[in-house]
């Protein structure tokens, strides 16, 4: 029992008599972002563009979707246009539909914003020939 209170109070000495004095650096301040902010007109043609290129491929298309799904939006319908008709292009129905999956989950809990984007993009469907999840009863399983 001795052994430990001596153990604890020479620590507890040692600790005192260890006082290093304590800095603290400033910290620095960094902005990194010297860039140009894009505007939301420039963001939809970006994209635009690039879902609109004659070669896109099968892995431009998905990672494409994947990157513009992964952004705190939901896309206007001129970019869901595009992308469709990208699908289109590649004759890939899978992906058509899952990007219409995507966005009414992105879609989330505001209701009214997923059957905006069908009225908008009903007529590029029609043209397309694709179906909506809803219609090829998607919506129910």
């Amino acid at each position: 029992m001795f052994r430990a209170v001596v153990r604890l109070s020479t620590s507890g000495v040692r600790s005192l008599a260890r006082t290093r004095p304590c800095f603290s650096a400033p910290l620095a301040s960094r902005c990194y972002s010297h860039a140009k902010v894009e505007t939301d007109e420039e963001f939809d043609a970006r994209w635009v563009t690039y879902f609109s290129k004659p070669d896109i491929d099968a892995w431009e298309l998905k990672k494409g979707m994947n990157t513009l799904i992964g952004y705190d939006l939901v896309p206007e319908p001129k970019i869901l246009d595009s992308a469709l008709r990208a699908c289109r292009r590649l004759n890939d129905l899978a992906s058509a539909i899952r990007i219409l999956e995507a966005v009414k989950d992105k879609s989330g809990p505001h209701k009214d914003i997923y059957p905006y984007l069908i009225q908008e993009l009903q007529p590029t469907l029609t043209e397309l020939g694709i179906s909506t999840p809803e219609d090829l009863g998607m919506d129910k399983l």
